[in-house]
């Protein structure tokens, strides 16, 4: 697995480039398979996990926080006699990111980031501000406080899609799991495959985002629901066509995607519209005056696409909502224990295969679907079983089966609890018990 840690799509790039050689249709062709589509140790597991960030109390989220505070923020954040394990970026919007590095297995990634966002609540409170897990911010309005050209074009290039961008960018959070993309020995599908058809039942599981602006959305998960909105060629799922495997599919469907951006030496990255990365390839410059596409280009191109599963050596699962206080730990084992033992991976698919294509529905209904609860509970069962069956993931077992007796067996989840109940939860700590401090 590349470190997710150290692979920000989102980060800065240096503005002045050494001069590559064009790029060719074949050759772009064959580097996406090879270099996104990787075979890795298969229990090594990364998380990231994004925040809102508000100010103290019952309902932190009243205001937005003071934006010439964040640089002293950050780096409050990032210093002190105990360093974070993981890497802190900052999102557009003011979330703040923290990205682990790949662990050996579920025990040690959890533990790592368990430790890593005990820091950063404490110092988050004492510079006045507090982290939130809530899958969209649930009452203010979108406001961008960076400024870098990728943001000012993403920003350009998400406008015929309305509110949807903004909000995208600057309103959303989630918990983003990554996996090895190696195949698992046996069970009836590989890990892309499993992943997308259990999507639907565990956006309706984890969905925690019901609310926007103040007003209920009638979505339960309206941070799915924002990203369904948006240019669905780059943020839909990649669907293949006869005889093509993932690889293949995911290479064709990137190189089909539209440009977003163009980095140049300035502040204007903006791309010329309709051009997709293929047409770049083969019409150079009369589609893209700037230059032809180099490697360099596609392989910052594939970091503008955003579908639900994105292969990058290792696949991220990008489809949950942040989660409130410690229940991140949640979607973590279950997406690890379904992936890493083959008979949970086959009650899962067998759960969720009449439900895999439910996106639409997962995002407005949540639990309250019923196929889809039916498919959730039998996906965080599965995987309960699996992690109590490993002496080294049992104890995780009890955190999945706290979170089914809270939720997911009275066909609920966060989304349907009162609001300000999210934003209220207090934050994990070394002593925290899963969910303390919630009505």
């Amino acid at each position: 697995m590349s470190d997710p840690a150290r692979s920000d799509p989102g980060a800065r790039i240096p503005e002045v480039r050494p001069a590559e050689p064009p790029l060719s249709e074949p050759a772009a062709e064959a580097w996406i398979p090879h270099t996104c589509f990787k075979n890795g140790p298969p229990r090594r597991i990364g998380v990231e996990l994004e925040l809102l960030v508000g100010a103290p109390g019952r309902d932190g989220l009243g205001t937005h926080y003071p934006q010439h505070r964040y640089p002293h923020l950050i780096k409050h954040l990032d210093s002190g006699p105990s360093g974070l394990d993981g890497r802190l970026t900052l999102e557009p919007g003011g979330q703040v990111e923290l990205s682990s590095r790949p662990g050996a297995n579920l025990p040690e990634t959890v533990d790592t980031v368990h430790r890593d966002l005990t820091l950063l609540h404490r110092r988050a409170l004492t510079c006045g501000a507090r982290l939130i897990g809530s899958g969209l911010d649930p009452s203010r309005p979108p406001r961008r406080i960076i400024d870098d050209p990728r943001y000012v074009a993403m920003e350009r290039y998400f406008r015929p899609w309305g509110s949807a961008g903004p909000a995208m960018m600057c309103s959303t959070a989630s918990v983003q799991v990554n996996v090895e993309a190696q195949t698992p020995s046996a069970g009836r599908g590989d890990r892309w495959h499993l992943l997308h058809v259990i999507g639907p039942a565990l956006v309706a599981a984890f969905a925690n985002s019901p609310r926007r602006r103040g007003r209920a959305t009638g979505f339960r998960s309206t941070r799915q629901a924002v990203w369904q909105r948006l240019d669905p060629a780059r943020t839909a799922a990649p669907v293949a066509r006869p005889g093509e495997d993932p690889a293949a599919a995911y290479t064709r469907w990137a190189l089909d995607a539209p440009v977003m951006l163009i980095r140049r030496d300035g502040p204007d990255w903006s791309a010329p519209r309709g051009v997709s990365f293929r047409g770049w390839l083969r019409h150079g410059r009369a589609a893209v005056p700037d230059r032809p596409p180099t490697l360099d280009d596609l392989a910052y191109h594939l970091t503008t696409l955003f579908p639900p599963v994105r292969a990058r050596g290792h696949l991220e699962v990008r489809y949950l909502d942040a989660q409130p206080g410690c229940w991140w730990i949640v979607p973590t084992a279950v997406l690890a224990a379904v992936v890493d033992d083959p008979r949970a991976a086959d009650r899962a698919l067998a759960a969720c295969e009449p439900v895999g294509d439910r996106w639409s529905s997962a995002a407005r209904y949540g639990m309250t679907d019923p196929a889809l609860a039916r498919a959730a509970t039998a996906v965080l069962g599965a995987a309960a079983d699996s992690l109590r069956g490993d002496e080294g993931t049992a104890r995780f077992a009890d955190h999945v089966d706290g979170y089914l007796e809270r939720w997911t067996l009275r066909g609920r989840s966060p989304a349907d609890d009162p609001p300000g109940s999210a934003t209220a939860e207090h934050a994990c700590d070394e002593n925290a018990t899963l969910g303390e401090g919630t009505a």
